[in-house]
């Protein structure tokens, strides 16, 4: 027996049709993002070697686990997941078509044989004379028919609903390489960043994560931080609410003005998205002190800065050496030392809320925190991804396939008039769909006993 011997182009279609290729891409697609899980991605080198070491670090780093999602590896399997669907597609798709678009209309004995819904009964009725009962028929009970008259006296009838379900699988295909299409976009021409504006300062940079070292971006624009405001819950430092007020200047002109931005509630401008994300002190703090004499009674305001020495009206000086925004619980508190020549420092803390706390302390001069600025920075997680509305359009897409491909089916209805002797009429009827058989099936025995009583039979 000959076999005829395929050649190199015919072996690799049938490698990138291949099921088992489908089956093994997937289930290497899923245990490597479960990497990207594990392993916190973009991240500085330095958190790295803390966590990992430095031996970890190098081969994870080769093997590019900590940009997983960007490395040749992780990209090159999405090729080729994309080239096996589309081959796959294209293989199935001449197929499709034909039975969309050219279906059998003329059923004979050995397609009969392959319906599992299929009924034979003999009318005593004439050809003729079913043949306009069974057109009226299927187009009341399932879809209008064509037909289809033999040279041999057969009168063939076809009906099909919703032949175009067929191609749900195709949508769900393509919707697929839509959304790894926006991916790609989203990260060859987007970017994911972060910055930190203190209030009252203004930046047209962003900086890129990962790498050596972080990576400018210029924005093209200005984002200013014109005030920011954090609420805690009652009784701890957890915050409820953090916020800040930005403006957006564009080639000098203010665009946005006023625009808060919050945890959920992000800013747009220009495709690119700004994230609240965090926030913190930047620089020491400025503190408005009352010092009070003892003796006479007499009061002097200091400005200072923490760590900023100043003198007492009797020469010894001072400073604030630390800050707390809640000090146990009692709110706004400064340490205060005092550091006389030659002699101990003396330190003790004064608070906000209760100004004549440092009166029980007995030293000659009785501190009280009049008022404090500590200004804030925002961190904003920064992202442009020109991709997204391409996934959206591939995810809209997948529900509309997925739903045609699961839910909805190609069912056809085949009939066969034969003229028998003494006037008699042999019918054949049958039905296929291509999916969900046993609903067909109870929906093609209520059409068969309806069918029946429409030939007298």
């Amino acid at each position: 027996m000959n076999t005829k011997k395929r050649s190199f182009l015919e072996a690799l279609w049938d490698f990138c049709c291949s099921l088992k290729l489908t089956i093994i891409t997937l289930i290497l697609l899923s245990a490597t993002s479960v990497i990207g899980t594990v392993i916190q991605q973009n991240r500085s080198p330095e958190e790295y070697l803390r966590v990992y070491g430095e031996t970890t670090y190098r081969i994870f780093e080769t093997l590019g686990f900590f940009n997983m999602y960007h490395s040749w590896w992780f990209l090159g399997l999405l090729a080729l997941f994309s080239l096996n669907l589309t081959a796959c597609s294209i293989k199935r798709l001449p197929r499709v078509w034909k039975t969309v678009f050219n279906p059998v209309l003329v059923a004979d004995d050995d397609l009969y044989r392959t319906l599992s819904n299929m009924e034979e009964v003999v009318s005593k009725q004439s050809p003729d004379t079913l043949k306009t009962k069974i057109g009226e028929f299927l187009k009341a009970n399932f879809a209008p028919a064509r037909v289809t008259e033999g040279e041999d006296g057969k009168v063939h009838f076809y009906a099909e609903k919703m032949a175009w379900a067929r191609f749900g699988v195709y949508v769900t295909h393509a919707s697929i390489l839509i959304i790894l299409i926006g991916a790609i976009i989203g990260s060859v021409f987007g970017f994911k960043g972060y910055v930190n504006i203190v209030e009252g300062t203004e930046t047209n940079r962003v900086w890129l994560r990962g790498g050596a070292q972080p990576t400018p971006i210029d924005l093209g624009f200005t984002v200013r931080v014109d005030k920011f405001s954090v609420d805690f819950y009652e009784g701890t430092r957890r915050p409820k609410l953090y916020e800040s007020i930005v403006a957006i200047i564009d080639d000098g002109v203010e665009v946005k003005k006023d625009r808060s931005v919050i945890v959920n509630d992000p800013l747009t401008y220009k495709g690119i998205v700004f994230y609240q994300s965090s926030y913190g002190p930047a620089g020491d703090p400025s503190f408005v002190l009352k010092v009070t004499e003892r003796a006479t009674g007499e009061s002097q305001t200091y400005n200072l800065r923490q760590g900023q020495p100043a003198r007492l009206p009797g020469g010894e000086p001072f400073r604030v050496a630390n800050f707390s925004e809640n000090f146990q619980n009692f709110g706004p508190a400064a340490r205060i030392e005092i550091m006389p020549q030659g002699q101990q420092v003396r330190a003790f803390t004064v608070l906000q809320a209760f100004p004549q706390f440092d009166a029980q302390r007995g030293d000659d001069y009785i501190f009280s925190l009049v008022d404090y600025n500590q200004r804030q920075y925002t961190g904003f997680q920064v992202a442009k991804d020109p991709g997204v509305w391409v996934v959206w359009i591939g995810c809209i897409l997948l529900m509309v396939g997925s739903v045609v491909a699961f839910f909805l089916a190609h069912r056809r209805i085949w009939v066969t008039l034969v003229p028998l002797d003494g006037g008699k009429t042999g019918v054949k009827f049958g039905g296929a769909s291509n999916r969900n058989q046993p609903g067909f099936e109870l929906a093609f025995d209520e059409m068969k006993k309806k069918f029946k009583q429409e030939l007298g039979s």
